[in-house]
């Protein structure tokens, strides 16, 4: 069943009606390729295909006696077309018919899929430039570390977005692949023009080699290439739900009129979208561990794969093309507290400034141990003890001795954290 949530084009994809569709394109298409052989008339091929049609209840029928989905399809389809229909399926096997269709419908996939991450490149582009100098608190191991801003958290999305487009037209062109070569793959029976006419009809790619089914390592790549996608969607998932965190509160979901965070607690406003998010990666995961598992078949060709795929490719394409529409949502409507960055930075009593003051100590010639004693000692006690790291810094003697009060105040500086922020941008953007 596809979920309620699924855009209608996406779900078109998986459906009955277009897979039949695809399996009459590419019987007529075969059709074709033997007329241009001549051992067709073209005025068969022409019957053929004006008489051709299927009906899903009749097949569900025959299937039901048969327990074989293509020769049911066949066996329909050759109802409505008579005597000719001795023409349909000459010479081929049903994983020429399975295979290149669900090339197919995996190629159409994939484009739709490439438009969700383009309209998700767009948000993040905007949201950067956006808070491009919002200063916030980079946190290394969950703890304070120094300043950076809020539009290179978004940059740095934006970066590894475009990494994954990449990633998702190099699947898609891995398994955009065909086959039309017969039982084990030899073309005993067809010739390899049939095979070359259907797949360049289709916009997809003859497979050089195949036995009776094009290899599962193709499909692997493309599955697997979703599981990193996930994986992405995950990891901006799990930050933004630790952004929202009561005791940090950078940022928040957008929280509608009307809606309810807990059945029991009215004041709760939770992270619906990205926990939903996060639960979703794990499935996309794993069907990517499924789809490795389709690799290694009896003699290249079972059926073991077969059952597999027709859970995992509506499933992981249905589920990324949810997952990339919510997180550009999500992003997009994303309420952004400045202030609560601001103070948030101001919590640890200047203690983010740690290594300017060590640096600038070695470049005043102290070593760079005892620098770093100096410096940890005074910040153990702002740690400890919740004093002020500048003032203790400045009653130190062997800093006194060292730095003006000019240099000590200069250490202390935010604007320092954004002197190479346009930098960054232009090797993510471009630009001047």
């Amino acid at each position: 069943m596809i979920p309620r949530y699924t855009r209608p084009e996406m779900a078109r994809i998986w459906t009955d009606q277009r897979k039949f569709e695809t399996w009459l394109e590419i019987e007529l298409m075969a059709c074709e390729a033997l007329a241009e052989l001549g051992e067709i008339s073209q005025q068969a091929v022409q019957e053929i295909k004006e008489k051709s049609k299927f009906d899903i209840r009749r097949i569900d029928e025959i299937e039901k006696v048969t327990k074989h989905d293509v020769l049911a399809f066949l066996t329909n389809v050759g109802e409505a077309i008579g005597p000719l229909s001795k023409y349909l399926h000459y010479g081929l096997t049903s994983s020429d018919i399975l295979d290149t269709s669900l090339a197919l419908l995996l190629k159409e996939a994939s484009e739709i899929i490439l438009q969700d991450i383009h309209r998700l490149l767009d948000v993040l582009k905007k949201k950067a430039f956006e808070y491009k100098d919002t200063l916030m608190i980079g946190r290394t191991h969950g703890i304070h570390a120094e300043p950076t801003t809020f539009g290179l958290k978004m940059a740095l999305w934006y970066d590894e977005m475009k990494r994954n487009l990449t990633r998702m037209e190099r699947a898609k062109d891995a398994v955009s692949v065909g086959k039309i070569s017969g039982a084990v793959g030899t073309f005993a029976h067809i010739r390899p023009f049939v095979e070359e006419y259907v797949c360049k009809r289709l916009g997809l790619k003859p497979a050089p080699i195949s036995t009776q089914i094009v290899q599962r390592d193709h499909h692997a790549e493309f599955f697997t290439t979703l599981a990193i996608i996930a994986s992405s969607i995950e990891k901006f998932a799990v930050e933004l739900r630790h952004l929202q965190r009561t005791e940090v509160l950078e940022a928040e979901e957008f929280f509608s009129k009307g809606q309810k965070g807990s059945s029991s607690m009215p004041h709760k406003r939770n992270p619906v979208s990205a926990e939903n998010l996060t639960g979703l990666a794990r499935l996309i995961r794993s069907y990517s561990i499924a789809s490795l598992e389709n690799i290694p078949l009896w003699h290249e060709r079972d059926i073991s794969h077969s059952s597999v795929e027709r859970v995992i490719a509506p499933d992981a394409t249905i589920l990324i093309d949810y997952m990339l529409d919510r997180l550009t949502s999500l992003i997009q409507n994303l309420i952004v507290y400045p202030e609560t960055m601001k103070a948030n930075m101001e919590r640890m009593g200047g203690l983010i400034f740690s290594e300017a003051i060590l640096l600038l100590l070695t470049r005043k010639g102290l070593a760079r141990e005892e620098a770093y004693a100096v410096v940890q000692m005074n910040a153990m006690r702002v740690w400890e003890k919740g004093e002020d790291f500048k003032s203790l810094l400045s009653q130190d003697e062997r800093i006194q001795r060292l730095l003006t009060r000019q240099e000590l105040d200069g250490v202390f500086d935010l604007r320092s954290h954004l002197k190479h922020v346009d930098d960054i941008f232009r090797r993510v953007f471009g630009g001047p």
